[in-house]
């Protein structure tokens, strides 16, 4: 980023559609969710007042987890800037993590005979989770004279920190990362990092005992192992106060570790909205979460990622209502139901702005790749957005 920032009251809103890239489906007329989906708001706004183009998140082929995709989006070059997966989650839970403690994110799955067979233990419904943790942290309090925190997440997923002395986060994910493969112990990446991974090891084998008369729930993953992490916060680096708006816990986790505000857990779009409204004089800029397209992308339905496109765009009016100088409307990768899981392709993106410029197209894909944006990494779409919000002044003489 060059020139000069200005501080002003202009609002920028992000409105960041988990997973929403995807790529045609054969079987429904070479579509995706983004074009099927009837969303008369979002595209009245793209042919409006909308550019399009489209983002790369990292690299060109690169395959990208949440984490680094949202780095780019808020212009920290995930190549420099590493934030692991466990820290998002515990800090999105609110769980307290000390400068040496390890920090993963878990996952309770279904294994059979040392396969895993489904890395999400068939979307345990929260409360069992809840249920799970409590169990495992009545039972498994410490490994090794080292204590284990846990704390449960949405469905699945939980958050656990480990806290001792000289433990180390350089260590290989415990998660096959795909179904139908053998389950992965935790492996060092560096020798400081052995004995960490023999209480990690010890932990998830005494969870699979505790776990073994719980059904479908029958053992954990673990990732992203993570100590906090030393990164510039955003409000400093861009001069706005910031306010993220997320249900997961992960990007919760992540609006943290940047120095955003996080406000209560919103159950509902609607309530997204609301939380907006009511925030939206102390803030200039907004980072709204949408999870569902990802979830619905990586079970590969076609129908239940076109939906949750279409029940956001009947809250889109009362957004634009605020009238921001900037709405991006973007994703942080794209989750292609036909691959059921992250993918390497461009993410779509629209940038709606006050100056009157126009592609005058519908927001998709397809459109995306005629848009007057082009393609551009990610992380300069910070820049982008600062320059539309009248946020950075002119470079040079």
């Amino acid at each position: 980023m060059t020139g000069t920032l200005l501080a002003n009251d202009n609002k920028i809103i992000f409105l960041v559609f988990d997973g929403l890239g995807d790529i045609p489906n054969p079987d429904r007329a070479s579509m995706t969710p983004l074009e099927a989906a009837r969303k008369p708001n979002m595209d009245r706004l793209a042919v409006k007042r909308g550019s399009l183009g489209r983002t790369i998140p990292v690299g060109t082929g690169i395959t990208p987890g949440s984490g680094p995709g949202h780095l780019s989006l808020f212009g920290y070059d995930p190549l420099q800037f590493e934030i692991g997966r466990g820290i998002l989650e515990v800090l999105g839970l609110d769980m307290d993590i000390g400068p040496k403690d390890i920090a993963a994110r878990g996952n309770f799955a279904t294994v059979r005979d040392g396969i895993v067979v489904d890395r999400r233990a068939g979307r345990v419904e929260t409360e069992v989770t809840k249920r799970l943790c409590e169990k495992m942290s009545k039972e498994i309090p410490e490994v090794d004279g080292v204590s284990v925190h846990i704390k449960p997440g949405v469905s699945h997923r939980f958050g656990i920190i480990f806290r001792g002395e000289g433990l180390s986060d350089e260590m290989e994910d415990a998660d096959p990362h795909k179904e139908q493969m053998p389950f992965v112990w935790a492996a060092p990446s560096s020798p400081s990092a052995q004995a960490t991974a023999r209480v990690v090891n010890a932990f998830m084998k005494r969870a699979q005992e505790v776990l073994k008369t719980e059904g479908a729930a029958n053992a954990v993953l673990l990732r992203g192992f993570s100590k906090r992490p030393d990164i510039p916060p955003f409000p400093e680096r861009y001069r706005m106060a910031a306010l993220a708006i997320a249900t997961y816990p992960m990007y919760r986790g992540l609006a943290k570790v940047l120095g955003m505000s996080v406000e209560k857990v919103p159950r509902s779009y609607e309530e997204m909205v609301t939380v907006l409204k009511e925030h939206y004089g102390g803030y200039q800029f907004f980072f709204m979460h949408v999870k569902e397209t990802d979830v619905a992308g990586e079970d590969g339905n076609f129908d239940e990622k076109t939906k949750a496109i279409e029940a956001f765009d009947r809250v889109l009016p009362d957004i634009c209502a605020l009238g921001p100088k900037v709405l991006v409307v973007t994703g942080d990768h794209s989750t292609p139901c036909p691959l059921k899981g992250h993918s390497w392709h461009p993410v779509p993106l629209l940038v709606a702005s006050m100056t009157g410029e126009t592609d005058g197209l519908p927001f998709y894909e397809k459109n995306c790749l005629k848009g007057s944006l082009g393609t551009i990494y990610a992380k300069e779409l910070m820049t982008l957005a600062l320059a539309y919000g009248s946020k950075l002044d002119k470079y040079g003489a």
